[in-house]
């Protein structure tokens, strides 16, 4: 006798969907197909929900098979030394512990030595491991500073990973145009196409190359599509322009001053008037030079009334001295209005709030002049004369504010080293920058070696209470007066019983920025010193745990050097 199998009804349309209602309703109130109420009910569910699944999974379609990714392209670069490659991969798996403050141990931050290892091997042209790729994607991913160093080190193939993988789409966002090589500056058809048809993030990558090699065919290329750009557009596109930026960009930018932007009319002036010889800069020159002159009529002041009562009226009356000749002070008249030449060429009319109109008016009239313009305008007198000339009625914190903001703009290191006078001078009594932000930008006008020298300058009269922000300006690794002038410091408050924790951030900049040569030096500050008796708790500890972990972090660079200089 043969047996045959019982046929397999077909599948209900919408059979499973029908089970899952019934299965959340309740056999009490629905019955599943085929059964009656009643006790058998959920059992007659459990069965046709199993009959179902088999049916769903022995009647799935296979999917099609997803094309096969490209291969990752060829990195040309020579790889890592070996050496080199073990402290990529140690860098890498460090990681912060959690922020509690306070003490940090004496092991070194081997994060914070990460951008300096990536610096060096960029330099010298390595490829990573490519089992690197994502550690150093990941470590890109969570600190926005490492990117660019992380691009460029792990050069194409961490692209191509991007590609693959939602979390580090960052890269094909910070890389222009996902890492789509720009085209060669002889190449105009592609240019154009990239110019025309390219994302904004192309574009811009475009221009920024195309004037760092070409500035007239980038700034032409801009010009011919100018009027049809986006308003935020234009201005980015005109940012670029800062590169390279020449007396044949004039034309151009003066156009860019009648822009229906205020944004881009104030980057256009700006730029402008980083141009001593341009036209805009010899209107502002006209417009400051009418705010401000010698007066040869002040004279020296008084004595205090006081001070002439006490005089003894007995004495016998003597010759009349010669009159002291009239003391050279500079005069300001500021700007009683703002008229539409003035806010074409950039000066912005509605002043912040706490801020008189006629001297908002005023500081960006001067800091848009020309510097030249005031040697011919106060007599012929340098820089250095000008500045230490008094200033009438309380306009001198406005007027040495905008020549520090013309000279910064200008590059003017003549001027930059004027206003920033002696380093032994007050903290807050230079001769015309007052603030350490302005120093701090002057400074970055000057040369490393000169910019070095009078920072150490500044730490040797003043210490380190007010010289981090100047410390950040100096060229890494620090001149030997420089790390020599801030270990000195921190030694001395070493031994004044310093609140330690006040220094921490200098020392974390010295760990990164002291030269390594200078560890031998430091041995002698690692012992554990003596308190004062007015010295905080704890200090000496932690003065010789923090020397600790900065001589350790200093051979740990150097071994990273030389890890990174084997052949």
């Amino acid at each position: 006798m043969t047996r045959t199998s019982a046929p397999v009804d077909a599948p209900v349309t919408g059979a499973w969907e029908g089970l899952v209602t019934t299965a959340l309703l309740g056999t009490d109130r629905r019955t599943p197909p085929g059964a009656g109420p009643g006790p058998e009910a959920p059992v007659a569910l459990l069965d046709a929900a199993a009959t179902e699944t088999v049916r769903r999974r022995a009647g799935l379609r296979p999917a099609r098979a997803a094309e096969r990714p490209q291969a990752a392209p060829e990195d040309p670069r020579p790889p890592l030394p070996p050496a080199a490659a073990r402290r990529l991969a140690l860098l890498l798996a460090d990681r912060p512990g959690p922020s509690g403050g306070g003490r940090r141990g004496s092991a070194p931050d081997l994060m914070e030595l990460l951008p300096q290892w990536l610096a060096a091997a960029n330099t010298r042209g390595f490829a990573p491991p490519p089992h690197a790729l994502p550690a150093l994607l990941d470590a890109a991913r969570g600190r926005t500073d490492l990117r660019p160093a992380v691009l460029e080190f792990a050069g194409p193939r961490a692209l191509w990973l991007a590609r693959l993988n939602q979390d580090w789409r960052f890269a094909l966002r910070s890389a222009p145009g996902g890492g789509a090589a720009l085209p060669h500056v002889d190449d105009d058809d592609r240019i154009q196409q990239l110019w025309q048809e390219g994302l904004f993030a192309e574009r811009v990558a475009l221009l920024s190359a195309l004037r760092s090699r070409e500035p007239a065919a980038a700034r032409e290329l801009l010009a011919a599509t100018w009027t049809k750009e986006r308003a935020e557009d234009r201005l980015m596109f005109l940012d670029s322009l800062r590169a390279g930026l020449g007396p044949d960009d004039e034309p151009f930018l003066e156009q860019a001053l009648a822009d229906r932007s205020r944004n881009v009319r104030a980057t256009a002036a700006e730029l402008l008037s980083a141009l001593p010889g341009s036209a805009l800069a010899a209107r502002m020159a006209v417009r400051a030079e009418a705010c401000v002159a010698i007066d040869h009529t002040q004279t020296p002041q008084a004595a205090p009334a006081a001070q002439t009562a006490q005089a003894a009226p007995t004495a016998p009356t003597a010759p009349t001295a010669p009159t002291a000749p009239t003391a050279p002070t500079i005069a300001v008249e500021a700007p009683h209005e703002c008229d539409p030449g003035m806010e074409r060429d950039g000066v912005v009319a509605k002043a912040p709030a706490g801020r008189g109109e006629r001297s908002w008016w005023f500081g960006q009239l001067v800091e848009a002049a020309p510097l030249g313009t005031w040697s011919r305008r106060l007599g012929g007198r340098t820089p250095r004369e000008i500045v230490a000339l008094p200033v009438a009625d309380d306009w001198q914190g406005e007027l040495h504010a905008a020549w520090c903001r013309a000279a910064v703009r200008q590059r003017d290191a003549e001027w930059s080293r004027a206003l920033l006078g002696e380093p032994s001078a007050p903290e807050a009594g230079g001769p015309g920058a007052v603030s350490l932000a302005e120093r701090s930008k002057l400074l970055g006008t000057l040369g490393a070696a000169e910019r070095a020298e009078w920072v150490a300058g500044f730490i040797a009269t003043h210490g380190l209470s007010e010289a981090f922000q100047l410390l950040g300006v100096c060229a890494v690794p620090w001149s030997g007066p420089l790390g020599r002038a801030v270990v000195d410091a921190l030694n001395i408050a070493r031994d004044a019983g310093s609140y330690p924790w006040s220094f921490s951030g200098v020392m974390g900049l010295a760990e990164r920025c002291l030269d390594p040569s200078e560890a031998g030096r430091l041995d002698a500050l690692l012992a554990v010193p003596d308190e004062p008796e007015n010295a905080s708790p704890g200090a000496g500890g932690y003065w010789a745990e923090a020397f600790q972990r900065l001589v350790t972090t200093l051979r740990l660079r150097a071994a990273m050097a030389e890890e990174l200089s084997a052949s």
